[in-house]
């Protein structure tokens, strides 16, 4: 790979925007090699992160249970990574895209799987949820949520446990994370800095040495993390805790190479966090405004979103009903339950 530098959007990427082909291996930093793995989703890649442990390899995030992923792992473990074993297995979080193949790497090389326990037992629970249609409290939610009848009645016939789907079978147990553990792998001694909001207790790696943040999905550089209100919690308010990691997050070093699960790798920290927040208080201030009006998460989809998909308004009404939920929690807007059984947000006075 031979990208040039680039600068865009008050980021600096130092190998551009264009990856590395899938299963092929980047030195970003000695010891730190930039892994690309496909998905069959709209985001068409995820980046890994391969350690040098010394006597072995230390992988953080594995990719999503696939096929065609998993030969390419046979295809690195039989090449470029021969030379020693997986000795440590690190997951940010539950999301299939991330935990995929833990399972399978974890049982083939006999290491623990090392995440955080919300993360972990989050992921167990969703690995066995699995049914033949969708439960009713899951259509209830939505439809109380604004969905018209046809899409709960498609809803409720359709098959539920997509995430297993992605899944490689996990182990029984897990080596737990926790914010503020240091791991030592290699030369280098990485914190544990715990993260909210996008999922439960996300574990981003920090090295205050060489400034490099193994950022996963807490922070990227060119689109925003889903953050979601879901039928498991349904009165969460997840911007609240997306907001305040972000605040947390500003305490790292300004300088930092951060390299995230999904883009590029940039410098440029202070001001990816400001342009993630300020993002969402737009997003707040317009939805305050339209609901001056009372309206359903399903009515706001044209404020928040340039457009949503047919497979899209499960996420759609997750990431309306986080943004109206903290202004509900905020007193800006009241909530009320509706005589047709709707949630509905209007605008406080």
């Amino acid at each position: 790979m031979n990208a040039a530098p680039l600068d865009r959007g008050g980021l600096h990427y130092p190998w551009g925007l264009e990856g590395p082909p899938p299963g092929g291996l980047v030195e970003v930093a000695p010891g730190v090699h930039w892994l690309r793995m496909p998905l069959p989703f709209g985001l068409d890649h995820i980046n890994l992160w391969v350690l040098d442990g010394g006597d072995h390899w230390a992988i953080v995030d594995t990719g999503v249970a696939l096929p065609t992923v998993k030969e390419h792992w046979r295809a690195l473990l039989a090449g470029p990574l021969a030379a020693k074993p997986v000795g440590r297995l690190i997951v940010t979080h539950y999301h299939p895209d991330h935990i995929g193949l833990a399972g399978w790497l974890a049982t083939k090389y006999r290491v623990a799987l090392e995440m955080t326990r919300g993360e972990f037992l989050l992921a167990r629970v969703l690995t066995l949820d699995v049914a033949d249609r969708t439960p009713d409290a899951v259509t209830d939610f939505y439809r109380a949520h604004g969905w018209p009848a046809d899409r709960v009645q498609a809803l409720a016939v359709a098959p539920w446990g997509r995430f297993a789907q992605g899944v490689h079978r996990l182990p029984v147990g897990y080596r737990r994370l926790m914010d503020g553990d240091v791991l030592s792998i290699g030369p280098r001694r990485w914190h544990v800095v715990v993260g909210s909001g996008h999922s439960p207790e996300h574990a981003c790696l920090w090295s205050a040495a060489d400034r490099l943040l193994i950022s996963g999905d807490q922070i990227l550089p060119r689109i925003t993390s889903n953050v979601s209100v879901y039928p498991t919690e349904p009165e969460a308010d997840p911007l609240s805790d997306w907001l305040r990691s972000i605040e947390r997050l500003r305490r790292l070093d300004a300088s930092a190479l951060v390299l995230p699960a999904h883009n590029a790798p940039f410098t440029g920290l202070p001001e990816r966090l400001d342009a993630l927040a300020a993002d969402h208080h737009r997003k707040l201030e317009a939805l305050e405004a339209y609901c001056e009006e009372p309206q359903a998460a399903a009515d706001c989809f044209g404020v928040l979103f340039r457009r949503v998909g047919d497979d899209e308004w499960q996420m759609a009404t997750g990431e309306a009903l986080a943004h109206l939920h903290w202004l509900w929690r905020h007193g800006r807007v009241a909530r009320r339950l509706d005589g047709d059984g709707v949630l509905r947000f209007q605008r406080a006075p």
